[in-house]
């Protein structure tokens, strides 16, 4: 659930093929583009235009997105058109891959050329390659430092990561390739000596790092002295190195994206809501690490909202995990468990929790026990005569 809401889309980052990061002297102002017509196809790179629709691109679609593009008087629509179409892409998807990302025409075709062969490294399949191109076509086209980004690449697989999982980096956590190769190695020094400091061992140490990097690359992103000041603060909060090494397993490397005082506030909310010692709230923390990790305007909603449904908080402290839920998918789970008859605030919140699968397998098996009959109607009874 964390790593969903980490996943946002990465902006799309002007080519850097271009020689100027500034907008280009042609563009016009923002809203002049927002109820763009046919008619200003006079003001337009006609040459670009044609070759566009050509290929059956919907230009209306490329005025609303990035009509700035059309403007330029050099494009390469038929260069990075031919490129795609040697992956194998057809009309319609070299169509989809320009209207999304716009940009692509105005990259010069040796850029992306070494793209192509970036991803080609961890992504043999020209067909699995393709659909990826369609799906994540501004991190295709993002083309700036890409020295850089294939001494990443370069890096990752002799960390040992499975090639398919730096494909996902490429397309869906972008930004950690900004970084320069020897910030990531800085940062997964830290990280090695920071779980050997906590008394894991050398054997388990890789298995752990990979394991992290794949559930969540941004914590590349991280300072060295922010990841160091995390661990030290949960150190003073009481949490032995074990107790530590748990919670970064089961937060996925997500709370070092936390500061020190973000997370003092929710441990001090938890325990004013909770009203338990220190002591029992390290046992919560330890039970539904999440604890940690929500801010304390989420923390509170959803305790509110599970008390209007009637759950006590003697019932949410022996399943703190029910707070991983968003309200939404509380009450929904409520409203089907009540179908059932099943009265979650007279009982056990254990029904209530669990990922989607979880939860629709056990409402499975409460719906076929609520149908079975109390009795088989074929079983010899065992009676007196």
């Amino acid at each position: 659930m964390l790593w969903k809401l980490l996943l946002r889309p990465q902006p799309c980052r002007l080519c850097s093929c271009r020689k100027m990061l500034s907008a280009p002297k042609h563009r016009p102002p923002v809203a002049r583009f927002t109820c763009a017509t046919d008619n200003q196809s006079d003001k337009e790179n006609e040459r670009t235009v044609e070759k566009l629709y050509k290929l059956s691109v919907d230009i209306r679609k490329v005025r609303r997105l990035k009509g700035w593009v059309l403007l330029e008087d050099e494009t390469y629509v038929e260069e990075v058109a031919n490129i795609l179409q040697q992956l194998g892409a057809n009309e319609t998807a070299v169509a989809s891959i320009l209207e999304r990302c716009p940009e692509a025409i105005v990259c010069s075709p040796a850029a992306v050329s070494i793209q192509r062969e970036l991803w080609q490294s961890v992504c043999k399949n020209e067909k699995e390659l393709v659909k990826l191109i369609e799906q994540f076509p501004e991190s295709f086209f993002t083309v700036k430092d890409q020295e850089n980004r294939k001494q990443n690449v370069q890096f990752f697989q002799e960390l040992g990561l499975k090639n398919v999982v730096i494909s996902r980096f490429l397309t869906t956590a972008s930004s950690i390739f900004h970084n320069p190769v020897e910030k990531n190695k800085q940062t997964i020094r830290i990280l090695q000596e920071s779980y050997l400091n906590l008394g894991g061992s050398e054997a388990n140490m890789k298995v752990w790092l990979l394991k992290l990097l794949s559930q969540n690359p941004f914590i590349l992103l991280n300072s060295s002295a922010a990841i160091k000041e995390t661990l030290e603060f949960l150190q003073e909060q009481g949490f032995t190195d074990l107790e530590i090494l748990q919670l970064l397993s089961k937060l996925k490397g997500f709370l070092f994206q936390l500061s020190p005082r973000s997370i003092q506030n929710s441990i001090s909310f938890s325990k004013s809501a909770f009203k338990c010692t220190d002591h029992d709230l390290k046992q919560l923390v330890l039970k539904c690490p999440a604890l940690l990790y929500y801010s304390v305007p989420i923390l509170e909603e959803r305790i509110q909202v599970l008390l209007k449904e009637g759950i006590s908080i003697a019932q949410i402290r022996e399943t703190p995990m029910v707070l991983e839920l968003t309200p939404q998918i509380v009450q929904y789970r409520i409203r089907k468990l009540n179908s059932l008859g099943c009265r979650i605030k007279d009982g056990h919140l254990a029904n209530l929790n669990g990922t989607k699968k979880e939860f629709e397998a056990n409402f499975g098996k409460l719906q076929a026990k609520k149908g079975r009959p109390l009795f088989n109607p074929v079983a010899p009874l065992d009676v007196d005569e």
